[in-house]
């Protein structure tokens, strides 16, 4: 039926790099972390996201993926991925 949606926040400095608090991806299925990654920095060419998700702890919905491989973690459509950076220090 279709396409459904992934929904992208960015919080503190993530927001700052990528000029928006968020994007939406459209997907046909269940797509790695790895593949949202290189989607989202895509959308912000030019920008210092990259960098910035490096450091970031990631959470697919409520749950931490930040010590799995991004290539293994499947993220479903109607999901959320947040990207936090550290908000203290460097």
């Amino acid at each position: 039926m279709g396409t459904s949606k992934i929904e992208v926040h960015y919080w503190a400095s993530a927001r700052a790099a990528a000029g928006v608090a968020g994007d939406t991806l459209e997907v046909d299925g269940p797509v790695t972390l790895e593949a949202i990654v290189e989607r989202v920095l895509a959308l912000h060419p030019g920008t210092r996201l990259a960098d910035v998700l490096q450091v970031c702890s990631t959470l697919v919905g409520d749950r931490p993926v930040n010590t799995e491989d991004p290539g293994a973690v499947l993220v479903s459509p109607g999901s959320s991925v947040e990207f936090l950076p550290p908000f203290a220090g460097g």
